[in-house]
């Protein structure tokens, strides 16, 4: 699958609609982000069940604050909904096509587990501040 270029009101149907999504916020201006693109690119062709968007930082840039970026490129990675990995930085073609596999092998029971732990955590804090 080629990569695809996403807005900010494309991106929560992106995440809901599939089962892993990437996504590599970039900058037309940003030297690694265009040194990191023909790898991405080539990863997303060996990997069709994987969803590999693209969000501009310049076009959407609400989005990015949102989603808390402070560098790019900025590699996020998402299965079922959940984020499961986030870096800023240009990674080689090898390590794009390593962190797919293991995404792939997430035990994604255990993840939605520590999720609901967490929120549960959360909530309870948030109950004795009150």
């Amino acid at each position: 699958m080629a990569t695809v270029d996403i807005t900010g009101e494309q991106f929560t149907e992106t995440i809901q609609g599939n089962d892993i999504v990437l996504v590599d916020f970039w900058a037309d201006w940003c030297r690694p982000c265009k040194m990191f693109a023909p790898n991405y690119a080539a990863v997303s062709e060996k990997h069709p069940d994987v969803f590999f968007a693209k969000v501009d930082t310049e076009t959407e840039q609400q989005l990015s604050a949102e989603a808390g970026i402070t560098s790019i490129p900025t590699l996020m990675a998402f299965r079922e909904q959940v984020l499961v990995f986030s870096q800023p930085g240009a990674m080689s073609a090898p390590q794009l096509e390593q962190l797919v596999e293991a995404v792939k092998g997430l035990d994604m029971t255990e993840v939605h587990a520590q999720v609901a732990k967490a929120q549960a955590q959360a909530e309870a804090g948030e109950s004795e501040q009150a």
